[in-house]
């Protein structure tokens, strides 16, 4: 029997990002129950693996009324059995299905900053974990009404639009994942051997101290679709400006045309045409969120526009990725924060970037 887009999708998910193992406890997480199809064939492909999966999904738009009604004690709450989770479970697979992509976007953001506070822990703990080997997860998304809106296509076209993304117009999707990870390994192998990345353009002139930092290429691991080669760089190790003119979207809000100056690794400038009240927030959720967690390469050029989900606009194919907060640790990356915002570069129109002085990058392509 001919496999449907579903199978495929969660043989991809279970069997490649994952690497589901007989005995594996799998946490399965939903966002709303536009998900279902998906859920159901990663259910399915979890339990064909002799794996133990556990779904956990809401009815959506619940974030909305939890931090409008939570008080500060609620919000400081971190429940025993999610903790447990994060802390225990070998596979994570989160799919995202929204009903609203604007639910959060008059969210009170002192309460956005102190929740992100609390739960700080949980992210730290999977994120050490996934270095250590100890645990493996992935985030992807299904095509909804809300994504479409988003976009600006209609449900047809963002749904063709993701499924290409993802590859799986194809009959052999990981085959093709496979090739991407090859040549970005080339291109990783690269910057491995770089002390000093310096990126130009408009607005923009800053340089990344990238020593001894390890390049990663992203091939469908932990983000689904996915294409970019990143790093953590030193955290002292960053100065100058830079400016992102696609909109800039976190968690159902936006800044548009942003512009940041960094010393020695610190955001000490931010300004944005539209939401820079926003980004300030973010920016002060804690102390490790004036730091800069990440700086990556968008490498998937079946992605060239913005669609307002960063799942996908982050691997821009032509773009570079700045994250603030949270850095990587499998990547040598010791900032630690609640927040990590990657903010997206257009590099098409004149975008350059330098290795150790070499120049290896130029309107939106490597050159070497």
């Amino acid at each position: 029997m001919q496999k449907t887009v579903w199978d495929k999708y969660a043989q991809v998910l279970v069997d490649y990002s994952t690497d589901v193992q007989k005995g594996d406890l799998v946490i399965i997480r939903a966002e709303s129950v536009y998900a279902k199809d998906l859920v159901k064939a990663v259910y399915k492909r979890v339990l064909e693996k002799g794996a133990n999966p556990v779904v956990r999904t809401s009815i959506g738009d619940l974030s909305e009324l939890y931090i409008k009604y939570a008080d500060d004690e609620q919000l400081d709450y971190v429940d025993p059995m999610t903790k447990m989770e994060y802390e225990k479970a070998d596979k994570y697979i989160s799919i995202g299905a929204p009903l609203n992509t604007k639910s959060m976007a008059k969210a009170d953001l002192e309460k956005l900053a102190r929740r992100a506070k609390a739960t700080k822990p949980l992210s730290e703990t999977l994120m050490k974990r996934s270095a250590e080997g100890t645990a493996k997860w992935v985030i992807a998304d299904v095509p909804t009404h809300a994504l479409a809106q988003e976009a600006k296509m209609s449900f047809d076209e963002y749904s063709e639009f993701l499924f290409n993304s993802c590859y799986l117009n194809l009959d052999n999707p990981v085959e093709k994942l496979k090739e991407l990870d090859e040549k970005q390994t080339r291109w990783a192998n690269y910057l491995n051997n770089v002390k000093t990345l310096r990126i130009t353009g408009e607005k923009t002139d800053i340089t990344f101290n990238v020593e001894g930092r390890k390049w990663i290429s992203c091939s469908g691991i932990n983000n689904y679709p996915d294409g970019e080669v990143f790093t953590s760089p030193v955290e002292d190790g960053i100065n100058g400006e830079i400016y992102f003119d696609y909109p800039q979207n976190y968690r159902g809000n936006s800044a548009h045309k942003v512009y940041l100056k960094i010393e020695n690794g610190l955001v000490t400038q931010a300004k944005a045409e539209q939401g820079e009240e926003f980004l300030n927030a973010m920016i002060n959720i804690d102390e490790g969120s004036h730091g800069i967690g990440e700086i990556a390469i968008g490498t998937n050029d079946e992605i060239q526009e913005i669609t307002g989900n960063i799942l996908f606009d982050e691997k821009i194919g032509g773009a570079i990725h700045m994250a603030i907060g949270a850095s990587y640790p499998e990547t040598g990356g010791k900032n630690v924060s609640g927040l990590h915002w990657d903010l997206i570069k257009n590099m098409k129109n004149g975008g350059k970037i330098f290795a150790d002085g070499k120049l290896i990058y130029e309107n939106g392509k490597m050159i070497i």
